[in-house]
């Protein structure tokens, strides 16, 4: 992938009420990545106004710091919300289409 990632989420957990709790990610530290981190939901809306390039994907086994990136994490209005999704639908609660729950 030729554009700059700041992160790669890996994994989620939701709360009762669909919001997400907290994330498990990796973020970009010069040439190479963190280990894993975890980020609650307000920390990853922060980097996201931040303009962070953030996107999810999973890390490929034996291969150090090299990813499948999938889609791009965003922030989208809804009802006066802020939604983290990766999608493009309108859904009231956030949605990270292909990440597993941990």
């Amino acid at each position: 992938m030729a554009e700059k990632v700041d992160g790669i989420v890996e994994a989620v957990r939701y709360d009762d009420g669909g919001c997400i709790e907290m994330v498990r990610m990796y973020e970009r530290r010069g040439p190479t990545y963190s280990d894993h981190i975890l980020v609650n939901r307000a920390e990853l809306v922060e980097r996201l106004h931040k303009h962070k390039k953030i996107y999810a994907g999973t890390r490929q086994e034996f291969m150090a710091g090299t990813f499948q990136v999938t889609l791009p994490v965003r922030l989208v209005q809804s009802d006066n919300r802020e939604v983290v999704t990766t999608t493009s639908d309108t859904n009231p609660c956030d949605n990270l289409t292909g990440v597993p729950l941990f």
